[in-house]
């Protein structure tokens, strides 16, 4: 029996202790500093990322980068990568905050951020800190035109407090331009016994004297505009300004003070605790590497098993013929690239035409990932999968050599309007009838169930007589018969990954009914469905099919290429109207509403059997979910949307 263990950090565990025991050891006299964590204003920019791959890689390398300087400095700056892509990055906590406050401060900016995705900027303003990712540098600037006031409380004060405002707004700007770009003034209003007019002031670090201090009469004089409400905020550009009648700010630490025991007492208790957990987590980690190293050498004794397979099947190629047979991998032979390789048109020595995928990774730690996929190909065959036919694995290099395939994948023809004349209905009837089979087969036929995981137009080859093969078996899981699902990382292409997939990663052959559904409504329409690349950010194409099959008027999505054509008449469009029908029930938010490929064939085939209505696809109100995505591998592609590798975290945001 498997259990799954989950352990704290030690960071996360003393947090949590101190966080218990504060309120214990606590004197009177001592205040539990906020990090205050609450959203003022999030506002993302209206320009969409450029390249899922680079974009996503270089955001987590300038937060990671930041996030260390964070914690030592409570502010940080960090740029990564170049061109459209690069990402430039900075973070800033409020002077008031301890590092400690900081540090949570700053993990609540980067987790809501990322809301901003397909956008390639945005800017975040907390409470207690700030944060700000585009493209450029921007680090000089100290005014924009978002720049606003956020008012609060509408519980009008009086004049009293309204001047008091004034004149602690006018000395915290002082203040903060002769004090590192930070001030906070509480002043008491005149005429009252307990009212105080609380302010705080915060120009961001890279800004010179001159430029904080513009900034910061600007969003004084646009927060004046609250008064006489008790509070308002400005969020600049390049600076953070609030005033309130409530005391928001963190006490400062009087020398001295008991406060002094308490910490004494706590780092006592603390530093025992981190002895204990220490000792635990050595243990844990003593016992986890051993455990791996056996799963390792076990691997390895799997891996030697299938090198002998392949020698022994002549589907080991030697290194250099492959060499020989691309130029050296010339550029003229290039075929296309993804995440995990690029391909490579070549030619052996007795005039067969190959393809060959060079694959990027070169360690030994994804040797048997690489072996494992090369396992699951050479164990298929079926008319409508792409043929493996060896690979080489003895090299400086891992290559994998495929069949070669001359017109390439369908998305380089449905998704053009001049190679879109080539593929009439009938041809297109075809490719989806091959794609259905092969996928039965996958998932019923073979000898061990396999889910391909990233079923897409440009996995989608065609032969010379424009018959589909399905291809790109990276990211494809065996399935034993006995689980009704596998739990896996996330992995598979935006826009056709299933909705329970994205959310739980447990995979069904659902998920590739799903994608199935997705392409039969691209081959009909000759839309691209994944909407991160869209011109616009609009609808879905699953979401506009439905809305038009709802309506009755499904013929305006017809490819105009379909439409044209002179055998289009009643029975085409039947037929065509069919199977749009049919991707909609594949693409289902429930997946045991879907049916399986064998029924989906089944429907495909038989035409005169009666289809059940759909019920509505997923995405189709405003819980419409999105996920971050990272990375690619077709085998070729062509502008194709971008698949993920592997993410085992994933966050899901409203529109």
């Amino acid at each position: 029996m498997k259990k799954s263990i989950q352990l704290f950090s030690c960071q996360s565990l003393i947090l949590l202790l101190i966080r218990s025991l504060l309120p214990l050891l606590m004197l009177p006299e001592t205040v539990l500093a906020d990090p205050r964590t609450k959203t003022v204003q999030i506002m993302c920019g209206s320009q969409l990322e450029h390249n899922v791959t680079n974009f996503v890689t270089n955001f987590v390398t300038t937060m990671d980068d930041i996030s260390d300087q964070m914690r030592n400095n409570g502010y940080g700056i960090a740029v990564s990568g170049t061109g459209p892509d690069s990402n430039y990055g900075l973070a800033q906590c409020y002077g008031d905050l301890s590092l400690l406050d900081c540090v949570l401060c700053y993990a609540e900016a980067r987790t809501v951020l990322p809301k901003c995705f397909p956008s390639n900027s945005g800017r975040i303003y907390l409470d207690g800190c700030f944060m700000r990712a585009e493209n450029y540098s921007f680090f000089d600037e100290y005014k924009g035109a978002q720049d606003r006031a956020v008012c609060g409380n509408t519980t009008g004060k009086s004049s009293s407090f309204q001047a008091t405002v004034r004149r602690a707004l006018l000395s915290a700007v002082e203040a903060a331009t002769n004090n590192k770009g930070f001030a906070r003034e509480s002043v008491a209003v005149s005429g009252t016994t307990n009212e105080s007019a609380h302010v705080l002031a915060n120009c961001w670090r890279s800004l010179n004297t001159s430029s904080c201090k513009a900034c910061l009469e600007d969003a004084s004089s646009s927060i004046l505009g609250c008064l006489p409400s008790s509070e308002g905020r400005a969020t600049n550009t390049g600076c953070f300004m609030r005033y309130s009648d409530k005391n928001f700010l963190n006490r400062e630490l009087e020398s001295g003070s008991s406060s002094g025991n308490l910490i004494v007492l706590l780092v006592a208790i603390v530093s025992s605790v981190i002895v204990f957990v220490v000792a635990i987590a050595i243990g844990v980690y003593v016992w986890k590497q051993r455990y791996i190293q056996m799963k390792r050498r076990e691997g390895s004794n799997d891996v030697e098993k299938l090198a002998k397979t392949l020698h022994h099947n002549s589907l080991n190629f030697k290194y250099s013929t492959l060499e020989r047979a691309t130029d050296s991998f010339d550029v003229a032979n290039k075929l296309g690239q993804g995440g995990f390789g690029t391909v490579y048109k070549g030619i052996l020595p007795d005039g067969r035409e190959i393809a060959v995928k060079r694959l990027y990774f070169n360690n030994r730690h994804r040797a048997e990932d690489f072996y494992n996929e090369v396992n699951i190909i050479s164990s298929v065959e079926h008319k409508n999968l792409v043929r493996l036919l060896g690979c080489s694995c003895s090299g400086p290099e891992s290559l994998l050599v495929y069949e070669y395939l001359p017109n390439k994948s369908l998305d380089r023809f449905i998704f053009d309007k001049n190679r879109g004349k080539e593929l009439n209905w009938d041809r297109r009837y075809e490719i989806i009838i091959g794609t259905a089979e092969a996928l039965v087969y996958l998932h019923e036929k073979s000898k061990i169930k396999i889910i391909h995981r990233d079923i897409k137009a440009s996995n989608i080859l065609l032969d010379t007589r424009l018959r589909a093969k399905i291809a790109d078996f990276g990211l494809a899981r065996s399935f034993q018969e006995d689980k009704s699902h596998i739990s896996t990382a996330i992995a598979g292409t935006l826009g056709y990954m299933a909705p329970e997939y994205l959310a739980h990663g447990q995979l069904t052959e659902k998920a590739d009914v799903y994608s199935f559904g997705v392409l039969l409504l691209e081959i009909v329409t000759g839309r691209l469905n994944n909407r991160s690349k869209a011109l616009e950010y609009s609808d879905s194409l699953i979401i506009v099919t439905w809305k038009h099959f709802q309506a009755g008027t499904t013929e305006q999505l017809f490819d105009p290429n379909l439409t044209s054509q002179e055998n289009h008449n009643n029975n085409v469009k039947d037929a065509i109207l069919r199977v749009v029908h049919i991707g909609l029930l594949c693409t289902q938010e429930i997946p045991s509403l879907r049916p399986t490929m064998a029924k989906a064939l089944e429907m495909l085939t038989k035409k005169e059997e009666q289809l059940p209505a759909p019920s509505n696809p997923p995405f189709i109100d405003e819980s419409t979910m999105e996920l971050k995505n990272i990375y690619d591998d077709p085998l070729c592609p062509l502008n194709a949307a971008d698949s993920i590798a592997t993410m085992s975290y994933s966050e899901f945001y409203p529109r």
